[in-house]
């Protein structure tokens, strides 16, 4: 049986740790001059991507 694809959009996005799946945070790419610097510097942190979305993470990241 061949191996199975890992999804190069989502590895690129996510990376796994021991409490989930880290993703970086959007809306800091263009456009930043309107943005307050406290909105930026909070967009800087990575989060965790939803409770809902890690089943299908894990699905596209097999050996992740």
């Amino acid at each position: 049986m061949p191996k199975m694809k890992t999804n190069r959009g989502a590895a690129k996005r996510f990376r796994k740790t021991a409490g989930g799946f880290k993703c970086n945070s959007s809306h800091r790419r263009h456009i930043l001059t309107k943005k307050s610097t406290k909105r930026k510097r909070h967009l800087r942190s990575p989060g965790m991507i939803h409770a809902s979305d890690v089943k299908s993470a894990k699905q596209m990241m097999p050996y992740a």
